[in-house]
């Protein structure tokens, strides 16, 4: 499995907007690119994806931006990849009507489920609370200011 661009930055958004949840105004797109170092046009994208999946609130306008919806320790990292990625499988096969050539007689489909599950349970047994505190964690004291 491999995670594309599309998940690292919408997980880099949804932990930055979990840095500022429970603030009263939103988080404006263009800090969230900022202090992510995320391409903004590209956020954009992003932020509609996260808003129709449920993860976030957008307000328009020039007092408008982005809001966790949810609690950051109640949103799994897994729903995060799966809105923006597609299915967690390593392999086509074990998807729901997934194309076996080998009609679920393969030598391989046992592994891949094993590691389907794996990655499953890092990705369901991380938050998006976990990921902030982490990253706060590896930032020198002092270095994270908000405006």
């Amino acid at each position: 499995m491999r995670i594309s661009s599309k998940g690292d930055y919408g997980l880099r958004a949804l932990i930055e907007l979990a840095h500022h949840f429970g603030e009263p105004r939103p988080l404006q797109s263009g800090e969230i690119a900022s202090r992510q170092r995320i391409p903004e046009s590209y956020l954009e994208q992003l932020l509609t994806v996260l808003r129709r999946s449920g993860f976030i609130r957008s307000v328009r306008g020039p007092q408008g931006g982005h809001a966790l919806i949810r609690q950051p320790s109640g949103l799994r990292v897994s729903e995060v990849i799966e809105a923006l990625e597609g299915s967690i499988t390593p392999a086509d096969c074990l998807d729901d009507g997934g194309a076996c050539a080998r009609n679920g007689g393969c030598a391989q489909s046992e592994m891949w489920r094993d590691v389907r599950e794996a990655i499953l349970g890092v990705l369901d047994n991380t938050t998006v609370a976990d990921l902030a505190q982490r990253e706060r964690a590896l930032q020198p004291a002092g270095t994270r200011y908000v405006i």
